[in-house]
């Protein structure tokens, strides 16, 4: 053993696996590591609105329109 080397314990760590992941929304299908056998997500960032760019941002009437509209300031 060389100095400042670390040693893991033996047969304490899990298993770690090359996995599928599966979309359920879109269907898409890639590849990941984890100790478990397969995941299946909800979204990915092949089909969430944040990663494709279709993001809709609804709080347009936000705190400062509803500001403005209460103490009839007009917006420029």
């Amino acid at each position: 053993m060389a100095e400042g080397e670390i040693v893991m314990k033996t047969g304490i760590h899990p298993k770690y696996n090359n996995i599928t992941v599966t979309c359920s929304t879109c269907g898409n299908v890639f590849e990941s590591g984890s100790t478990t056998k397969d995941i299946r997500v909800d979204t990915c960032s092949n089909c969430h609105p944040f990663f494709t760019g279709k993001q809709k941002f609804t709080a347009t009437d936000g705190r400062i329109d509803k500001f403005n509209k209460r103490y009839g300031i007009e917006n420029k």
